[in-house]
């Protein structure tokens, strides 16, 4: 049985006003309608819901059941209503990211203050995972939008949307042979040991095609997901890695890695927004990519400026 909303809010107003009058009144109703549609009501629960005594009018016990119930079904509707202005206004909400964790460890935290610190009320859940799996994930709507590496096989359920350039980068020991050449040839990588992400990275994708169109085949020595264990073990002089350059800045600048320059190693790749293709953003969604194309603007803005810092020269 479905109850209809206005007849039970009709219902409510006689049970307060204990007068169909002064209910009709209240509700900006005729006398007349207001009766009807209690009469109706009644007809579908079958059963009479007021005691009518004169000019007097008492609730059944089953208008004192249904006024129990009708009360707590109106709280629960302003609380819903309470909820989606929230949700619209940014005030209340969930908002799941689904990104790796060298772009949520070394990228993404200034993007993810900004946004706490813009929007309190909405609880931000990160989703780690390699970015090919991220893709998926959006595009089966399991989290709401995806900071990856780009590029990615295009699908059409998803949205791409690139930010910011996304180096890689050659690693190896700082005496090692290649750290002391200028520009190497990505056929002289394979005389060394390869310590490389695993296949599920868009990383390892993108460092596979690099292979293929130099038509030469690596034997790679270790495989593995993280680029915390990568960086360490080169530093063991395990062998030589690809991986993201912001991931090894603070290395390169304290000397414990040295970086290799591989000519046509990252051309094309990016980091970027995936978004779902059909229908609007959620606002959380919206408000976060609005704030992570915005920081990390600034963040590539002040790369460039540092670069092109002229250098002070001392007499």
């Amino acid at each position: 049985m479905l109850l209809d909303s206005e007849r039970l809010r009709t219902f409510a107003a006689v049970a307060r006003a204990r007068n169909f009058s002064r209910a009709a009144e209240e509700l900006g109703k005729t006398q007349p309608s207001v009766s009807q549609a209690i009469a109706a009501l009644e007809r579908e629960l079958g059963q009479p819901l007021f005691v009518r005594e004169g000019r007097s009018t008492h609730l059944s016990p089953a208008g004192k059941l249904l006024l129990t119930h009708a009360e707590a079904i109106f709280a629960e509707m302003d609380r819903a209503w309470a909820a989606l202005a929230g949700l619209h206004e940014l005030r209340q909400g969930e908002l799941v990211v689904g990104t790796s964790d060298t772009l949520a460890y070394y990228l993404l935290p200034p993007v993810f203050a900004a946004f706490r610190a813009r929007y309190p009320g909405i609880e931000l859940r990160i989703d780690n995972r390699p970015s090919p799996a991220t893709a998926a994930q959006v595009a089966g709507r399991s989290v709401d939008l995806g900071v990856v590496s780009l590029p990615l096989p295009p699908d059409p359920r998803v949205s791409f949307e690139a930010l910011v350039p996304h180096e890689e980068v050659v690693i190896c020991p700082p005496r090692h042979p290649l750290a002391r050449r200028g520009p190497v040839r990505v056929e002289e990588l394979l005389a060394h040991p390869l310590l490389l992400l695993d296949r599920s990275t868009g990383s390892r994708a993108a460092l596979d095609a690099v292979f293929a169109r130099a038509r030469v085949h690596p034997r790679v020595a270790m495989e593995m997901s993280s680029v915390e264990v990568l960086k360490r073990l080169v530093e063991l002089g395990f062998g030589v890695s690809v991986v993201p350059a912001l991931a090894v800045s603070r290395e390169l600048r304290a000397g414990t890695l040295a970086r290799v320059r591989v000519p046509g190693l990252d051309a094309g790749r990016s980091v970027g927004l995936l978004t779902p293709s059909a229908g609007p953003l959620a606002p959380a969604a919206a408000a976060f990519a609005a704030i992570a194309r915005d920081v990390l603007a600034g963040r590539q803005r002040r790369g460039r400026s540092r670069r092109a810092r002229p250098a002070v020269v001392r007499e």
